[in-house]
């Protein structure tokens, strides 16, 4: 017989897209799409979001929509209230934390005010979503130490494979820029000059634009992967493709799996999350030990202002520690 991941591909290649857009089978789906299709472009072009804020607000769309079943046609969305704006988060919020929770509320929140703005409702329910609080700078992210990130690195350099050519590659420039998932998803091959030895970075998040000097390590790595890991036949501009047919981008998703997966294979087990955003935090700490100022790291970071940097202060805890005022009656550790 033959196996399955075969035939996903050779579907893959046959239709460019597996698995295939669904077909509409009642009215209700088709309305649904039509307004998550009139959503898309109203975030787009409205209000000029970040694709992957774009993709995280249709997805949640999308589920809404789903979750009415049934009732998601013209006349069903006139219909909701504030009960199904509670039930609905009844059935998300299991396995979720608070940030998920409020995360969900804000995308919601997103939707409904386009389902208002569109009259598809007749009350704007936006302003009845109720999210649990968050407290500023309430918790501390996981961190990676230098000699983890080393740990990663020198691991994951052994494996010249392709696989591991293009995790290498994609380690140092978490490890050196502290890059965001969607910029390194977004990097192509225009965005480095090898003459003048640097890279443009596309930040996904703010839609600035930052020109950072090419690192000898990041460049080599880049260079040993666009020489003998890249596959030859893959026709897009992304510096990162899928190592299988059809070479199209490399997702965030499959970046996310590649950094699990070098960090398993190091045996590096960070306390918290471990997530390709752990490198970013290490790199905010690198670079505030090393007492550049906040606008220096802001700038390499992709920040819009200093403001968005300040959270990043509270990582560098030793360095806090030592600056800690005592307690009468208590004895500061150092």
């Amino acid at each position: 017989s033959i196996p399955r991941s075969v035939i996903k591909t050779m579907l893959r290649l046959a239709l460019k897209c597996w698995p295939p857009e669904p077909e509409t089978t009642s009215a209700s789906e088709a309305f649904c799409r039509e307004v998550c299709n009139d959503y898309d472009t109203w975030l787009r072009e409205e209000r000029g979001l970040a694709d992957a804020s774009i993709d995280a607000l249709l997805w949640e769309a999308r589920n809404f929509c789903a979750w009415c079943g049934g009732r998601s046609g013209a006349a069903g969305f006139k219909e909701l209230g504030s009960q199904d704006i509670d039930a609905y988060f009844e059935t998300r919020a299991p396995g979720l934390r608070r940030k998920s929770l409020k995360d969900v509320a804000e995308r919601l929140r997103s939707f409904l005010r386009h389902l208002y703005r569109a009259e598809h409702i007749v009350v704007d329910l936006a302003s009845r979503v109720i999210a649990p609080s968050l407290y500023a700078y309430e918790t501390i992210p996981s961190i990676l130490s230098k000699d983890q990130i080393a740990a990663v690195l020198q691991s994951a350099e052994k494996d010249r494979s392709p696989l591991g050519l293009r995790d290498y590659a994609i380690l140092r420039l978490l490890a050196t820029y502290g890059l965001r998932v969607g910029e390194i998803a977004g990097l192509k091959l225009k965005n480095i000059d090898w003459r003048a030895e640097t890279v443009s970075i596309h930040h996904s998040k703010t839609g600035a634009h930052t020109l950072l000097p090419l690192m000898q390590p990041v460049g080599e790595a880049l260079l040993r992967y666009l020489r003998h890991g890249r596959p030859r036949a893959a026709e897009v501009r992304t510096i990162f493709t899928r190592s299988r047919a059809p070479y199209q981008p490399l997702s965030r998703t499959g970046i996310y799996s590649g950094v699990r997966r070098r960090m398993e294979a190091a045996g590096v087990k960070p306390s918290g999350k471990c997530g390709p955003h752990i490198f970013r935090h290490a790199r905010a700490v690198s670079m505030l030990r090393a007492s550049i100022s906040k606008k220096v790291i802001g700038d390499v970071l992709g920040h819009r202002s200093t403001e968005a940097t300040t959270p990043y202060l509270k990582l560098a805890t030793e360095d806090l520690r030592a600056i800690a005022l005592e307690i009468p009656g208590q004895e500061v550790r150092q």
